[in-house]
């Protein structure tokens, strides 16, 4: 039985989708079958993983009318063991057309049911809101993993996204866990970043990764190639952070 886990902030350039791509990408090298689903209108996992966008007929949006079989929305990618439920502009309408019907918190946790039993992992990009996509995914989920970046403001909103996922636990998924804080944009020489970090680790220690995400030009340059950063530059710091983030998931998860 595969674990659900959906990459969630409000908060846009947190290193969120960065976060989606090179951990599911991560987790298929260290030999884990995985399944990312791209929830963002952006659709930037889907670009970032060498899809065009342009030629995506079905995805996510299908996904949640069930007007599709969740299996044949998924692409394979060139990434080992990683496929794709890609994702369109057009899923910017979904959350207008899902306000009417019943139980339409509800609409992704029925469709991806099923997945569960195919994946050892199944990673949710969410768009940057706490809209009813990224309600959805909360409560499709058995836990939420939280990039925070070492800049400024980087626990603003945090506490309003915690009330939503307290919200969700009690009335839509009392089974959803916190699965951690993820530092991200880390850069040694800032002070701001080193404080940043102490604080994060001051209020959140039990709950925050030991892995921290350097910032890394490779990392930055990969989605413009359509590579996860595994295939882009396997030695940069950037492939040795998410291996390390990957590996650290695992060993979490294997001790549950």
């Amino acid at each position: 039985m595969g674990k659900i886990i959906a990459i969630a902030n409000q908060k846009g350039g947190v290193g969120k989708t960065t976060t989606a791509v090179n951990l599911a990408a991560s987790l298929g090298v260290l030999e884990k079958k995985v399944l990312l689903i791209d929830a963002d209108p952006q659709a930037n996992a889907t670009s970032g993983l060498g899809i065009d966008v342009e030629t995506i007929e079905q995805g996510t949006y299908q996904l949640l009318e069930h007007t599709v079989a969740p299996t044949d929305l998924v692409l394979k990618t060139s990434s080992p063991n990683l496929d794709l439920i890609p994702a369109h502009i057009d899923l910017v309408a979904i959350e207008i057309e899902l306000v009417d019907k019943d139980e339409r918190e509800y609409m992704m946790r029925k469709a991806i049911d099923a997945l569960k039993e195919i994946y050892d992992y199944i990673i949710i990009d969410c768009a940057p809101s706490l809209g009813l996509l990224t309600l959805n995914a909360l409560t499709a989920s058995d836990s939420v993993l939280i990039p925070i970046q070492c800049e400024y403001f980087a626990l603003e909103g945090l506490g309003k996204l915690l009330n939503t996922i307290k919200s969700v636990q009690k009335i839509h998924n009392q089974d959803l866990d916190i699965e951690g804080l993820l530092l991200t944009m880390y850069d040694s020489r800032l002070r701001l970043s080193n404080q940043v970090v102490e604080e994060v680790n001051q209020h959140f220690k039990a709950l925050t990764f030991k892995t921290i995400i350097q910032r890394n030009v490779r990392l930055s340059e990969a989605p413009s190639y359509g590579e996860s950063i595994i295939n882009y530059d396997a030695a940069s710091k950037g492939s040795e952070n998410y291996l390390s983030l990957a590996n650290e998931l695992i060993e979490k998860n294997a001790s549950k």
